[in-house]
């Protein structure tokens, strides 16, 4: 059984298990949860001195420039990350909604398929009733990767995408 404990006065979190939260634990999370933004993160897991490496210049070179991308607000850093901001995004010209990809399988192919799709970068993958097979729900900066990965697998016969351009009602928000 895998275990987590919390270094703080609180609970122990198995597997499968939700932590026991006091009244006031759970209404913080609500608060923050109401407060939150829904992102994307782009998030990159190398060491500094191996990302100095390909980019030919010393670790502390490449710290002082992190550095500055950091107080500019185009990245966050912490031990053994870096994530790119909304802000860095827009900089390099990288769209941040999502893209709904709606996808027409040939019907004697369909596992054969949805076990490829599988590996694509998808947030989230649903299998659909309809005109459609299936809806994969993509970052808008994953999109033209997605669909050229899709376009190779045997058994797709159409996909079309939407990019979403605004949010009209995120029910979660009220709970």
């Amino acid at each position: 059984m895998l275990a987590f404990k919390c270094k703080a006065k609180g609970f122990t979190l198995t597997k499968n298990e939700e932590p026991f939260l006091t009244d006031r634990q759970l209404q913080i999370l609500k608060v923050l949860f109401e407060m939150s933004e829904q992102t994307i993160v782009f998030t990159i897991k190398k060491k500094q001195i191996d990302l100095a490496e390909g980019l030919d210049l010393t670790r502390q070179a490449l710290n002082i420039h992190l550095r500055k991308l950091r107080d500019a607000g185009l990245i966050r850093t912490g031990r053994g990350f870096i994530d790119l901001t909304e802000a860095a995004l827009k900089v390099l010209g990288v769209g941040t909604a999502e893209a709904f990809v709606f996808l027409k399988i040939h019907p004697p192919k369909r596992e054969e398929v949805y076990e490829k799709i599988r590996n694509l970068p998808a947030l989230d993958i649903y299998r659909v009733t309809g005109e459609i097979d299936l809806v994969a729900i993509v970052p808008q900066a994953q999109l033209d990767r997605f669909l050229e990965e899709v376009s190779g697998v045997d058994g797709v016969i159409s996909t079309s995408s939407h990019i979403a351009i605004s949010s009209l009602k995120r029910p979660w928000k009220n709970l």
